[in-house]
């Protein structure tokens, strides 16, 4: 079983141009969508957060059954369901202002023993910033290090809900030694600061940096592999970094980052190319059923 660990909510996505055009309600949160396309990939997936029981609550967690994903894990509190103002650029990627405070996904709470079936589980974006969930996140990542868990980390960074930029950059290099798998954009590793082989040095056994366009890079301190992109016509980047995050999770099944060889690393990364053009290719956070890349 991967279960993917962090925060779900509504993206607002907007249907035109102009700030005044109209929103879209589509169900996101990095983790979320990892969660979502892992179970899509026909991987056995939970997913592990704090939902709210309003009705966007409700419409998350439908969303997770219907690609087969556990729910078991999954805490539930009366507050509101978080808020994520998508806007898009020509280009197709996406920028996002976020209605976050007092919502439920912030205070989820360090759970019990996870069943032993877990083999990977998945963390990332705003559940690694928010107060209280973010203590809770570190100590979920920690406890499930220790006892031998693949783990993945995606900063998948937003700069506007980080209060103190230089403290955020500490508290990532402090969640390096309990990684196995460090995943980032070219925009995260900008804003982080640091290079490859500095946070290999610091724990993980391998880093993969996607570039947009340019297509995805694995460092593992003895290779370097690149794939190139998937040619797509771009209607949204948004879920395709998550995307990313399940293919490389499914596509390891039982094996460890460190034991790939360059022709292997080259198989993993082309799938995790073609799995997130299919989610560019249509709008929203939408990733692929595995059918559609047979």
């Amino acid at each position: 079983m991967i279960v993917a660990a962090g925060e779900s909510l509504i993206d607002l996505v907007p249907e035109g141009a102009g700030p005044l055009s109209a929103l879209v309600p589509r169900r996101g949160g990095g983790p979320y969508n990892t969660a979502v396309a892992l179970g899509r990939l026909g991987a056995e997936a939970a997913f592990c957060s704090r939902v709210s029981t309003d009705a966007f609550g409700e419409v998350l967690l439908d969303g997770l059954r219907a690609a087969g994903v556990t729910t078991g894990l999954v805490q539930r509190g009366p507050e509101p369901t978080t808020l994520a103002v998508a806007s898009v650029g020509a280009d197709g990627s996406a920028g996002y202002s976020f209605y976050a405070e007092g919502t439920a996904d912030r205070l989820f709470e360090l759970p019990g023993p996870l069943p032993d079936a877990v083999r990977a589980i998945a963390f990332g974006t705003c559940s690694l910033v928010l107060e209280p969930g973010a203590g809770a996140y570190d100590a979920l990542l920690r406890r499930e290090a220790g006892r031998g868990v693949l783990t993945l980390l995606d900063p998948n960074v937003r700069p506007g809900l980080v209060p103190d930029a230089d403290a955020h950059r500490e508290r990532f290099l402090g969640r390096l030694p309990y990684v196995s798998l460090l995943k980032l954009s070219e925009e995260d590793a900008g804003w982080l600061g640091g290079s490859p082989a500095e946070w290999l040095a610091a724990g993980p056994s391998a880093v993969v940096l996607t570039r947009g366009s340019e297509g995805l890079t694995v460092f593992t301190g003895e290779l370097t592999v690149s794939v190139p992109a998937v040619p797509v016509a771009v209607a949204d980047t948004i879920g395709a970094g998550d995307t990313v995050n399940a293919a490389l999770l499914h596509g390891l099944g039982s094996r460890s980052p460190a034991a790939l060889d360059a022709d292997e690393w080259a198989d993993l990364l082309t799938f995790a190319a073609r799995a997130a053009a299919v989610t560019c290719s249509r709008p929203g956070a939408e990733p692929p059923y595995a059918a559609e890349l047979e």
